[in-house]
């Protein structure tokens, strides 16, 4: 079998690094390259191909499976061919870690980058895959001077996340010189966010949309227990199949139930155990994945480990796992092919309360159904509600008995975490349009100091930002007023610096320039950290300490891990009160008392209300003292023996981005000068703990820079 020829090498004649290749040139050899590698374009692949070289903005709206990612290649091959800078941003790492190995197997493992981060990979390459948020924080400190000639921005839809779409926005109102291609199967009405792109940027906008899957889709309501739904798929040949579960437990769960169907065969067993040799499933959590992957199981969801997700998506890609279970991040294009789409239920809790699904949520999941050459179609089965499928049961089993029917007691829902739909739901999520994407933007402290950071008038770009953005006009008050607000408090922290004359870059205010390069102010309270830290007093011993408690308090809380905490205190003094023979009301009311362990609150509480006083924009955050990093290596644990001490196999992921996260703290929000050589050493200890967990992104970069060379 011939290999796939690289699209890199279909470059090479196109003249020295002085000469632009023209749009017609472009096109004709990414033709050329498709036919030699048998890949036939959709008619709307042409015609986003098309429009991009042509200069427009693109904005591509077209089903999962439909070849988007193919229209990002002709861009970042285009822009590479004429000298250019592409950009492409995904919400998730996992995401941006495969766009990075696709776009480096195809465009060579030199002329592509990545940044996450949590890992940089020849970050100035001129292809760079990265997360939006990287993108978002460039374009900040940088404005339309931002390195970016192409930014294509994956599963677009994340514009509307409350939390997270001021990402996806500020690109957008930032790089006026830059061409877009937008992509998402659940784009909504973009009437107007494509005119007020072209306004921005000067170019044409055009949307490219299909409603036509390469592979149709059919859907079921499913009225049966899960395992017989199950089993009825496996036995009608519509594996693999993705049990979409909205907990990262309940996935987990749900893969040990299923290791005793006997999926696979002797010969599928075979080949499986053969593909996974060698492979370390060297954590707690590895030896239980190591059992459900060998039975064709699979799991997959944010918790693991990234090894590990990235193990279970290349079984899933040579097609050894016939079930996987996991969670809703099947939705952000994640390759994971699957044949079938198995919801166990159609609600969620999102952060704030239990809701049914939105259409937009529900078309993403169910839109990775189906495989292109592989599957003439494929399937989206919905299970009904648990107490509905129990009913329906016993009302079959007393039909034949009068007696039994008058005595049948039917289940009611639950009365909590539950939201009600059925049949006629599903049909609603399934024909609905996409809700129309709608603004999500804030004001951060990470924000304001990228801003003003910037060559030029930081405070007229301010202002620009807070006036001219896509918020309607109450709300941009409310972003107004909370921007003053944290001006303030970093000229009073003196952060900033008003200048009385601009300085040699024109800048009117200044970050102050003894804050070390990485200084950031990324979590909302970094700022409520910093003072803090300034008031310790770095001669006393535990000093070092009190400083990772006081950061550790202003990240946000691994909840599972500071359960497993509690739990276990609590289980520690059940003993002992037992032990000493304490009468049972007063063991209960003391281990109510009992908390995650909590180091230098008796400081940061009070030290908080001070600040509060003084900083009113804080409006709802508040420190959470905790000790995870802290308790790990105070403990002198392993990661391994930490996770097997607090028993949180099932969240090694979790753990591992909260150390992660803790690690890139100390070094960005830690002024430089508060930093002591004990820090300095506790730092590295957690560096050197993280790359000995889970090195396998710069492993595999790697292996794909030598094989490039």
């Amino acid at each position: 079998m011939q290999p796939t020829p690289k699209l890199v090498d279909f470059i090479a004649g196109l003249g020295s690094s002085s000469d632009a290749a023209s749009p017609d040139e472009l096109l004709g050899i990414f033709c050329d390259w498709a036919d030699a590698a048998g890949l036939d374009l959709y008619a709307h692949q042409g015609e986003a191909v098309l429009r991009l070289l042509a200069g427009d903005n693109v904005v591509l709206a077209t089903p999962t499976g439909s070849g988007k990612s193919l229209v990002a290649l002709a861009g970042a091959f285009a822009a590479l061919a004429q000298h250019q800078k592409a950009v492409y941003t995904a919400p998730i790492k996992a995401l941006v870690s495969e766009k990075f190995f696709e776009l480096a197997d195809a465009l060579g493992p030199r002329n592509v980058g990545m940044v996450t981060g949590d890992a940089s990979v020849n970050p100035d390459a001129p292809v760079l895959a990265c997360t939006a948020e990287i993108l978002a924080l460039r374009a900040l400190r940088s404005g339309s001077a931002t390195d970016a000639d192409l930014v294509v921005m994956d599963e677009f839809h994340y514009y509307s996340d409350r939390d997270r779409g001021w990402a996806w926005q500020v690109p957008l109102l930032e790089l006026n010189r830059a061409q877009f291609l937008l992509m998402s199967a659940t784009l909504g009405d973009t009437t107007g966010l494509r005119r007020d792109l072209s306004k921005r940027n000067g170019r044409d906008s055009a949307l490219v949309a299909s409603v036509e899957r390469p592979v149709p889709l059919d859907i079921e309501y499913k009225q049966t227990p899960l395992h017989s739904t199950i089993a009825e798929l496996l036995s009608t040949d519509k594996a693999p199949v993705y049990i979409v579960h909205f907990t990262q437990r309940e996935a987990t769960a749900q893969a040990q139930s299923l290791t005793s169907l006997g999926v696979l065969n002797a010969t599928e067993k075979a080949a499986l155990k053969s593909e996974v040799d060698g492979f370390k499933f060297d954590t707690p959590f590895g030896k239980d994945l190591r059992r459900f992957v060998l039975a064709g199981v699979g799991v997959h969801h944010a918790g693991l480990l990234p090894k590990y997700r990235r193990l279970v998506e290349r079984l899933a890609q040579l097609g050894h796992l016939k079930l996987i279970c996991g969670t809703d991040t099947l939705g952000v294009g994640v390759n994971v092919p699957i044949r079938t789409v198995l919801f166990t239920r159609l609600y969620k809790y999102d952060g704030r309360r239990t809701r049914v699904l939105s259409v937009r949520d529900f078309q993403q999941i169910a839109g990775r159904a189906g495989r292109r050459g592989f599957d003439e179609a494929g399937s989206v089965w919905v299970q009904a509600p648990s107490h509905v499928v129990e009913n329906l049961r016993a009302e079959a089993k007393s039909a034949a008995d009068p007696h039994k029917r008058r005595k049948l007691t039917k289940k009611k829902p639950p009365e909590q975490n539950y939201a009600h739909y059925d049949a006629d739901t599903m049909q609603r999520l399934w024909y609905g349009q996409p809700e129309t994407l709608e603004s999500s933007f804030g004001v951060t402290h990470s924000m304001m100091l990228n801003v003003l950071d910037r060559p030029g008038d930081g405070c007229a770009a301010m202002k620009r930002l807070l006036t001219d953005n896509h918020e309607p006009r109450g709300r941009q008050r409310q972003h107004i007023r909370k921007a003053v607000g944290v001006f303030r408090s970093l000229l009073d922290a003196e952060i900033v610096e008003v200048l009385a004359t601009p300085d040699d870059l024109g800048r009117p205010v200044r970050v102050q320039l003894d804050l070390q390069d990485e200084f950031r102010l990324n979590q909302p309270l970094g700022l409520f950290a910093v003072e803090a830290i300034e008031t310790l007093d770095t001669e006393d011993p535990s000093y070092y300490l009190q400083v990772l408690s006081v950061v550790e308090s202003v990240l946000e809380n691994p909840s599972v891990v500071l359960l497993a905490q509690r739990d276990k205190a609590r289980d520690e003094l059940m003993a002992e009160l037992k032990a000493t023979g304490v009468e049972y009301e007063e063991r209960l009311e003391r281990l109510a008392q009992v908390s995650w362990p909590q180091p230098e609150v008796e400081f940061i509480q009070p030290a908080f209300e001070v600040f509060a006083r003084y900083h009113p924009w804080v409006g709802y955050h508040r420190p959470s003292p905790k000790s995870v990093a802290r308790d790990l290596l105070e403990i002198g644990d392993t990661f391994n023996q930490y996770v097997s001490r607090y028993g949180i196999k099932r969240a090694e992921g979790v753990l591992l981005r909260y150390l992660s996260d803790c690690y890139k703290a100390l070094i960005q929000t830690v002024p430089a000068a508060f930093v002591d050589e004990q820090l300095g050493e506790l730092t590295g200890q957690l560096q050197h703990l993280l790359r000995s967990v889970d090195s396998s992104l710069l492993d595999e970069w790697e292996q794909l820079r030598v094989l490039g060379v």
